[in-house]
Parts: structure tokens; C-alpha cells; sequence
């Protein structure tokens, strides 16, 4: 006879006995930093959030000192300072590349959110604003260089005007960066006017020279270019205005936008 198979005796589900807990494959891993690296990585954004803000603003000094060699060179008669604009510009080309590597570090390494992006954001946008307004200042360093090889064809008043409040802008646009300041912003945006009114007056006058005396209109049209270029500068400045509103409120004033 074959012996009978032995019984298999099932342990009950919910039996009293004390059930052994089963081996972990891995110790769980603690995906919350602690408090205080959160502290030290808000410490460091900040850091280099400043050092953005150092950069722009030492970008846009050398803007500023750009644009009063491109216009003193015209209103002093002083050729050799048009030197100058190229070296500040070739300055200026190499801190806009700078300043976009580091917003586009600090976008990767730190995923800023609201204000903060918003500020990196408008550091960008101001960082090519003042790279084409030092492309601005050559131009009007060319147009001075042409024109300054003949005698002058009529009292410069409205193109220093022009110059000054343009010079104004930047450094009020940047100071309004700086101290994220929405009020002066604004000032800068109504600036605007006064330049573009100096503009047009630059404009007529010299297109009735040009009309009566047909032998200087290379000259005329060189110091139309001029005020064109100044212009160009005001709407550059105007630009960073906007950003810093966009930075500090959230608002899009471009085109007619909020304000």
C-alpha cells in the first residue's frame, strides 16, 4: 500500500501569533531636504540673482558712457573720441553674452518661480535692449565721423536736447531696475514723448535746409540720423521701463497693454 500523503496544515490568516515583517529591499530614501538646505539654496539664488544685477548694471554704465562719447564727439567736434564708442562696444557685445550664460545657468540650476523668474527673465530682455543700444551709439559714431569731415551746417540745440534726455532715460531705467521702482519706470515711459517731439523738430528743420541748399544734403542727412539714432536709444530705454514693470508687477504694458 502506498502511504497516505501527510496533510498540509494552513496557518490561519488572522491568527494571534505575531507575523514576522518582510525583509526591505531598499531603506527608504528621504526625498525632503532638510530645513536649513533650503535655506542655503534660497542663500545662493540670491547671491546670484545680485551678481545679475551687479552685471547689468555695469553693463549698462558702459551704455551710458557709449552714448555721451558717440554725442560729445558730434557736439565738441572731436573725432578721435569715436575710438571710444568701438571699444565700449566691443565691451558691451562681450558682457550681453555673459549676462545670458548666467540667466541660462541660473534658470537650470535653480528653477526660479513668480517674482524671481520674472526677474531673470526681465535681465534678459534688458541685456539686449542695452546690447543694441550700444549698436545705436556706433551708429551715431559713424554718422558724427562723416559729418565731421566738412564745416558744420547750421548751431547744434535739439541734438544735445535729445542727447541729454536720452542719457536721462538710461540711467533712470536702470535705477528703477535696480530699486524695482514701478514709479519711475512710468517716468521713463512719459520721457519718451519729449524725445520723439525733438525728433520731428530735427527732422523738419532739416528737410527745409536740405530743399534750399541741395549741396549739404549728405551732411543734413547725416545729422538726421543722428536724432533717428537718438530716438532709437529713447525707445531702448522705454524697453527696459516695460520690464521692469512686467518684473515688479506681473503686468505686460507692451503695445497698449495694463498700466
Amino acid at each position: 500500500m502506498r502511504p497516505s500523503p501527510k496533510k498540509k496544515i494552513l496557518t490561519p490568516l488572522f491568527s494571534g501569533a505575531p507575523r514576522k515583517s518582510l525583509p526591505r529591499a531598499k531603506e527608504q530614501r528621504n526625498f525632503f531636504p532638510e530645513k536649513g538646505k533650503f535655506a542655503d539654496m534660497h542663500r545662493h539664488f540670491e547671491i546670484e540673482l545680485k551678481n545679475l544685477k551687479d552685471q547689468i548694471l555695469a553693463m549698462g554704465g558702459h551704455v551710458e558712457l557709449a552714448i555721451e562719447a558717440a554725442t560729445q564727439a558730434l557736439i565738441q567736434r572731436k573725432p578721435e573720441m569715436i575710438m571710444r564708442v568701438h571699444e565700449l562696444e566691443s565691451r558691451i557685445n562681450r558682457e550681453h553674452m555673459e549676462v545670458d550664460e548666467a540667466c541660462l545657468q541660473l534658470l537650470a540650476r535653480q528653477s526660479p518661480l513668480a517674482t524671481d523668474l520674472r526677474l531673470v527673465i526681465a535681465v534678459l530682455k534688458i541685456s539686449t535692449d542695452l546690447e543694441r543700444m550700444g549698436d545705436q551709439a556706433v551708429n551715431i559714431a559713424y554718422n558724427t565721423k562723416d559729418y565731421l569731415e566738412g564745416q558744420p551746417i547750421k548751431d547744434l540745440v535739439d541734438i544735445p536736447a535729445m542727447a541729454t534726455q536720452v542719457r536721462v532715460m538710461v540711467r533712470d531705467a536702470l535705477d528703477a531696475f535696480v530699486r524695482q521702482d514701478r514709479d519711475l519706470a512710468n517716468q521713463v515711459l512719459k520721457k519718451d514723448d519729449a524725445v520723439d517731439a525733438l525728433k520731428d523738430k530735427v527732422f523738419q528743420e532739416l528737410l527745409e535746409y536740405m530743399s534750399k541748399n541741395p549741396t549739404n544734403v549728405e551732411r543734413a542727412l547725416d545729422l538726421i540720423l543722428i536724432a533717428r539714432n537718438l530716438e532709437r536709444l529713447g525707445d531702448h530705454a522705454t524697453n527696459i521701463a516695460e520690464d521692469v514693470i512686467f518684473a515688479v508687477t506681473g503686468d505686460d504694458i507692451r503695445h497698449g497693454g495694463r498700466k
